[in-house]
């Protein structure tokens, strides 16, 4: 039961304040943020208005010595958790969905929380890096780098605490780097990198091998897999061409794992518009898999932008919050996660994810549901 081994992992989770002063236990003021993050809160203010008004039920669970915190007291709270902790214990609690199915994509890609801006403090806004299991739709983890380029020291971090054994770790640009290929390698996963010109060499020897290979009059090399896609108006056509023996070329030698290079054409029209667009991206990859998987691995390494942060930004309004310390804005993303992975496993309603948000803020049984993972009639 997903809510039991929630309270599990997070009672662990060591309550930073003061013991004598304490009103409030630690496990009963993050499930009721948890709650009230499903149910649409989008500030401490909306935590304690959330609590206040499902007092009566949050009681049949929860102890509540002395009723519903203040918002202020949310605010504190989420302020004072170490992040690291509470990082790990999302990490523990999301491993007990089950392990990383065998060849499941897993995502990584970083996002920028737009409002957490400070000015008077001359701080940008932060920027986090999250795992994102393609097939199960689930958060596996996240953490914090000061800018998009701290994501290199990020990512191998993350990668030490994901259960990845099996999976295909997809990856932009800014993982295209030896190390991160490595560590992928040392964590029993296959790695599939974007990469681009600010490689230097590698591109620029992987583009010419590939414009003479797959894409002059005469082409070596055939597409392996070609589609057509008919959808929101644009035809799309993807031919994608795997060539091993590019892995000889003498910029990558020293590439650990290194099995294929992969060139993926996209040519875009708009219906009745006459206007034609085409794009070419080089991947480069340690799996032998079939190219059919390789390249619904490239598509399904879009679902973390799709799935997750779009998500975040529209259904739940993450780019707007004004929330500034930086351990309670990392904290506050942790949330959203939670019940991100909460609602959408939630599969026996068809409604969609804000559809869901709703019914479980309006309906106390609905949100047990979505807690407990239990489904009733």
């Amino acid at each position: 039961m997903s809510v039991r081994r929630l309270v599990e992992e997070f009672s662990a989770l060591e309550d930073p304040r003061c013991g004598g002063k304490v009103e409030h236990r630690l496990i009963d003021i993050l499930v009721i943020a948890v709650c009230a993050v499903i149910a649409g809160a989008e500030s401490w203010e909306d935590m304690a208005l959330y609590g206040r008004s499902k007092q009566e039920w949050l009681g049949t669970f929860l102890a509540l010595p002395n009723g519903i915190p203040s918002h202020d007291t949310f605010r504190r709270v989420f302020m004072l958790i170490d992040t690291g902790r509470f990082e790990a214990c999302f990490e523990a609690w999301a491993r007990s969905f089950g392990t990383t199915l065998d060849r499941e994509v897993v995502a990584i890609d970083g996002k920028t929380i737009r409002g957490s801006f400070d000015r008077s403090r001359d701080q940008a806004a932060l920027h986090v890096v999250s795992a994102w299991a393609s097939d199960r739709g689930l958060v596996l983890g996240q953490r914090q780098v000061g800018d998009k380029s701290n994501e290199i020291t990020a990512i191998p971090e993350l990668l030490d605490v994901l259960d990845i054994k099996g999976a295909i770790v997809t990856l932009d640009a800014m993982g295209c780097q030896r190390a991160i290929a490595s560590k992928i390698l040392e964590r029993g996963a296959d790695y599939l990198v974007t990469l681009k010109a600010n490689q230097g060499k590698k591109h620029s020897a992987v583009q010419e091998y590939c414009a003479t290979t797959c894409f002059s009059r005469s082409p070596v090399d055939r597409p392996v897999h070609d589609e057509f896609d008919d959808g929101h108006g644009r035809l799309v056509r993807r031919r994608v061409f795997v060539c091993p023996d590019a892995v000889a070329l003498e910029p990558l030698r020293d590439w650990p794992g290194l099995k294929s290079v992969l060139a993926v054409e996209t040519i875009r029209g708009v219906n009745g518009s006459g206007k034609i667009e085409a794009e070419i991206r080089y991947f480069l990859s340690s799996s032998d898999d079939q190219p059919e998987i390789l390249a619904k691995a490239i598509r399904q390494h879009w679902q973390i932008e799709n799935s997750l942060h779009w998500v975040l930004d529209v259904t739940f309004n993450e780019d707007h919050c004004r929330i500034r310390d930086r351990n309670a804005v990392q904290n506050f993303s942790l949330l959203r996660k939670i019940a991100i992975n909460l609602v959408r496993r939630h599969q026996a309603s068809k409604a969609s994810l804000k559809g869901r948000r709703k019914m479980a803020a309006w309906d106390n049984r609905y949100m047990e549901q979505v807690l407990t993972g239990f489904f009733h009639a």
